[in-house]
């Protein structure tokens, strides 16, 4: 078998990446030049475009270490019993890679996952030389490593001191779907490691008892994935399991990730594909359980199944069912009950609380403030419009919903 170029390398390892949807950098800033010079600024293949939470589009080279791997997860595209062609970067080219990406501002961070390869600890130990290696060479761009549960603490410690942010994947919603697809995973150790990045990362924060902290441990915080739709889960589990990972291990993000048929497939997973809007309403009730004080069951209820309608976005959704507590006059309704408007985000709400105190709000402010008049309208009361009767249609919930034909992710 010919040798392959390290263009080849790239081509293959960036494709094989593709499968991990958490790839974002949000949440750090651009290390310092307090040490000397540095590489790069923060403002083709294996580039992978990510948004921050203000707006930001950042770029990253997202990339496998190697496809090799030892295990055999039912659900992944690179598993041992995998018929995929097979390669693997050297750290030095790894190394190379990032740097002259960086040099010509193609990226502004690396993204490195990896198969493993020989055994857990030697390949965290390879990925963590990359990263060590970077920040020796002097840059200072982001850092996303993905972190292997079954490392040993000390690995993931000089992880977590060399990178932005470390992620340890839960893969599946539940322990009994880890048991049956991934058997040689342990969904028990999985969120051992994820706790012991969180003890790790509180300890680097605490002062010495000179009043310094000991150093920047994973300053971004970890992230984890699941994947959504390999198994029999519903939106009600998954949103739970994601909601007990928030509150016991302070993460950033949990990503979902549709399940997608890969080649050479396992005959105990399913044959199609969910549909990618379940993985788009399952981010959107995400949202809303962090940032707007929705609780699990408002959002989804076992009456419905367990699951979110995929027409209406679940704040809409739970409006059409709570139609008694609309319409909600903008000019006097405190903040809670603005941020469960439909059409309204928390930046809209917070410029309509400040822009009330100095003059009474009708549609056109609240549109010129951002906010999509088009799905607030029968629930609000500006200066200048009242609903009337319309929350009263029986219709109501058919303005909303798209053609199947035109519904775009």
């Amino acid at each position: 078998m010919a040798k392959m170029t390290i263009q080849e390398k790239l081509a293959l390892l960036s494709d094989a990446a593709k499968y991990d949807a958490s790839c974002a950098s949000s949440g750090t800033s651009k290390r310092g030049s307090r040490d000397g010079a540095g590489l790069g600024s923060t403002t083709g293949s294996g580039i992978c475009h990510a948004y921050a939470p203000d707006g930001r589009c950042i770029s990253l080279l997202k990339i496998l270490m190697t496809n090799y791997c030892v295990y055999d997860c039912a659900y992944c595209v690179n598993r041992v019993s995998s018929n995929v062609p097979r390669a693997r970067f050297t750290v030095d080219e790894v190394v190379w890679l990032t740097t002259e990406f960086y040099r010509r501002n193609y990226i502004e961070g690396l993204f490195l996952s990896s198969g493993i390869i020989k055994s857990s600890d030697y390949t965290m130990e390879e990925m963590v030389r990359i990263a060590e290696k970077l920040r020796a060479g002097g840059f200072r761009g982001y850092i996303h490593l993905k972190t292997i549960p079954e490392a040993s603490p000390e690995l993931i410690e000089r992880a977590g001191l060399a990178a932005d942010r470390l992620s340890i994947n839960i893969e599946l919603p539940t322990d009994a779907s880890v048991k049956a697809f991934a058997p040689e995973k342990d969904a028990g150790q999985i969120r051992g490691a994820m706790g012991k990045v969180s003890l790790t990362k509180q300890d680097y924060s605490e002062p010495s008892w000179r009043g310094r902290k000991r150093g920047r441990f994973a300053p971004a915080g970890q992230s984890t994935q699941m994947i959504v739709g390999a198994d029999a889960a519903d939106d009600a589990t998954i949103l739970g399991n994601s909601t007990r990972l928030y509150g016991a291990y302070g993460l950033k993000r949990v990503y979902y990730s549709a399940f997608s048929p890969i080649p050479d497939s396992s005959a105990v997973l399913p044959l199609v594909d969910p549909p990618l809007m379940r993985e788009h309403r399952l981010y959107q009730a995400d949202w809303l359980l962090r940032f707007y004080d929705f609780s699990l069951d408002e959002i989804v209820t076992r009456d419905a199944g367990g699951m979110l309608d995929l027409d209406v976005d679940p704040k809409l959704a739970w409006a059409l069912v709570n139609r008694d507590r609309f319409p909600v006059n903008v000019n006097t309704a405190p903040k809670e009950m603005l941020l469960r408007i439909p059409g309204f985000g928390t930046k809209i709400v917070q410029r309509i609380l400040k822009a009330r105190k100095t003059a009474a709000l009708g549609l056109e402010d609240i549109r010129r403030m951002g906010g999509r008049i088009k799905a607030a309208r029968p629930f609000v009361i500006t200066r200048d419009h009242h609903p009337g009767r319309s929350l009263d249609e029986a219709d109501l919930r058919a303005r909303f919903v798209k053609p199947k034909q035109m519904e775009l992710f």
